[in-house]
C-alpha cells in the first residue's frame, strides 16, 4: 500500500513539475530528467514513511521547499508537494508523540512556506492567504494522524482494562467455587472429626459413624473439585454442574453433622443451569454456616419457583450468628452470585434467634 501511495504521489508531483510558470514570471524551464527527478525525490520517501516517519517528513519538506524555491514546481501547482508533505506529516502525527512531532510539523510548514515565497518572481505570487492555506493543509494532516494515534491508544487501553476485568471476574468466580466446595465439606469433616475424637473411647460406634461421614464428605469434595477443575480444562469431560436435584444430598450431609434439615422444593423449578447452580451454592453456603456457627439446631430450606423467578430461603433456629459469619467470605460470594443474575439477597439474624438467608433470582428463557 505504501509503495502504491508513493508511486501515486510521485506521479502527481511529476505532473506538477511539468507545468511552466505563468507569465510574466520567468521560472526555470527545466529539462525532462529534472522533472522526473522532482517526482522521484518527492514521492519515493513516502514508501518508507512507516519505518522512518520523522526522516521521511524532513526529506519531503526539504525536497518540496527546493522544488518550489527553484521554480521546478510553479507556485500555482504546489498541490503536488503539499500532498507529499501532508502524507508524511500524517504519518508523523500517527506515529510520533511528544514535542518531536510538533517540531517536525513546524519545520515542515516553515520550509514549504519559505519555498513558495522564495520561488515568486512575479511580485503577485503567494501571499498571506496562500501561506495560511499551506498551514491549514499540513496542520490538518498532522492533526488527523494525532487523532488516529490517540484513538488507537484509547482502544488499546480499553482492551487492556477489559482483559484485566475479565481476569478479575474469573478469579472471583473460581474463588467462589473453591470456597463453596471446600468450605462446605471441610466444615462437616471438622465437626465430625471433633465428635469422633470426643467419643472415640466411650462410644466407639459413634466414632465409626463419624469416620463414615468424614469419608463420604471427602469423596464428595474431591468429586466437586474434579468437576471445577474440569470446567477450567476445555479439553476435559466433566459432569454437569450441580442443581436443584442435588439439594437433597446437601440436606443429608447437614443432617449427618447434627442439623435437622427440612427441605421443601416446589413450584416451577425448571430453571436455567446458571440459576440452579447459584441456588445450590446459596443453600450449600447457608448450611455450612449453620453447621459452623449455630451448632445442632433445626433448619428450613425452601425453594420456590415461579415463572421468571426462583426464590431461595434458608432459616435456622440456632443461636444468633456471630459477626464473623454475617460478614464472611461465603456471604460475600453469595452476594456476588446473586448480583450476576440481577437478583436480591437479604441475610441477617432473626428477632427470635437464628439466621435467615433470602435470595431472589430472576431469569429469562431464551426466545
Amino acid at each position: 500500500m505504501d509503495v502504491v501511495l508513493a508511486a501515486g504521489t510521485g506521479l502527481l508531483c511529476w505532473y506538477a513539475a511539468t507545468e511552466a510558470p505563468l507569465p510574466p514570471a520567468t521560472g526555470v524551464h527545466e529539462p525532462a530528467w529534472l522533472t522526473v527527478l522532482a517526482g522521484v525525490v518527492l514521492g519515493a520517501p513516502v514508501a518508507a514513511r512507516r519505518r522512518w516517519p520523522t526522516a521521511v517528513a524532513v526529506a519531503v519538506a526539504v525536497a518540496a521547499a527546493a522544488c518550489l524555491a527553484t521554480g521546478v514546481v510553479p507556485d500555482y501547482a504546489s498541490s503536488g508537494p503539499l500532498v507529499a508533505a501532508g502524507v508524511a506529516l500524517y504519518t508523523v502525527g500517527a506515529a510520533v508523540a511528544g514535542r518531536r512531532g510538533s517540531a517536525v510539523l513546524l519545520g515542515s510548514i516553515t520550509a514549504v512556506a519559505a519555498g513558495m515565497l522564495a520561488g515568486d518572481d512575479s511580485g503577485a505570487g503567494p501571499g498571506p492567504t496562500e501561506v495560511a492555506f499551506v498551514v491549514l493543509v499540513l496542520g490538518a494532516c498532522w492533526v488527523v494522524g494525532v487523532t488516529l494515534r490517540e484513538r488507537r491508544a484509547y482502544a488499546a487501553r480499553a482492551a487492556g482494562q477489559a482483559t484485566a476485568q475479565a481476569v478479575t471476574e474469573e478469579r472471583l468466580r473460581i474463588a467462589r467455587e473453591i470456597h463453596d466446595i471446600v468450605g462446605h465439606s471441610l466444615s462437616l469433616i471438622a465437626v465430625k472429626a471433633a465428635v469422633g475424637r470426643h467419643v472415640a473411647r466411650e462410644r466407639p460406634e459413634e466414632a465409626g459413624a463419624a469416620l463414615d461421614v468424614i469419608a463420604s464428605a471427602s469423596r464428595g469434595a474431591l468429586a466437586e473439585l474434579r468437576r471445577a477443575v474440569g470446567a477450567l480444562r476445555t479439553e476435559a469431560d466433566f459432569a454437569p454442574a450441580p442443581g436443584l436435584a442435588e439439594l437433597r444430598g446437601l440436606a443429608d450431609r447437614a443432617v449427618e453433622a447434627g442439623v435437622a434439615v427440612r427441605l421443601e422444593v416446589h413450584g416451577e423449578c425448571d430453571v436455567p443451569e446458571g440459576v440452579a447452580l447459584t441456588a445450590f451454592r446459596i443453600v450449600q453456603e447457608s448450611l455450612t454456616n449453620v453447621v459452623k456457627h449455630a451448632g445442632p439446631t433445626t433448619c428450613r430450606v425452601e425453594v420456590v419457583g415461579t415463572p421468571g423467578e426462583l426464590r431461595v430461603e434458608v432459616t435456622n433456629d440456632g443461636a444468633p450468628a456471630r459477626p464473623a459469619a454475617a460478614g464472611s467470605v461465603g456471604l460475600s460470594g453469595m452476594r456476588e452470585r446473586v448480583a450476576l443474575h440481577h437478583g436480591t439477597l437479604a441475610a441477617g439474624p432473626r428477632d427470635r434467634g437464628g439466621f435467615t438467608v433470602l435470595a431472589t433470582l430472576p431469569y429469562q428463557r431464551p426466545a
